[in-house]
């Protein structure tokens, strides 16, 4: 993806996702806009130094955003979950943690950590 269409693309989604998620498909149905987002293959917080394995995704979620050119938006999300290698504890990324840091707004974090906790 060209660095214009990237900023372009950034300028649209909340804030901060695309450090975390992959803009996969984009769709549109009517007057409904269908953004596909994928959680990116990058260790959560706290998790970077251990052996890691990626069990796939939970089930997509649709996320109502705000309306673009007249236009309504799904974000269509999928977030990713890992097993520890060494115990085969199941984890995923701790949407309170993210929430914290800098990276994405405040709203739009309390936003997904409802949605996923």
């Amino acid at each position: 993806m060209s660095q214009a269409a990237e900023t372009l693309i950034s300028l649209l989604l909340p804030e901060g996702i695309l450090d975390y998620f992959e803009l996969t498909k984009v769709d549109k149905e009517g007057k409904m806009l269908n953004i596909y987002l994928q959680e990116k293959n990058i260790a959560p917080d706290g998790h970077q130094h251990q052996d890691l394995e990626s069990k796939g995704f939970f089930p997509e979620v649709e996320i109502q955003d705000f309306p673009i050119r007249g236009q309504k938006v799904a974000l269509c999300i999928k977030r990713r979950r890992w097993t520890i290698k060494k115990t085969g504890e199941i984890i995923s990324r701790d949407w309170g943690l993210i929430r914290k840091g800098a990276r994405m707004t405040t709203e739009f974090g309390l936003f997904l950590k409802g949605i996923f906790g």
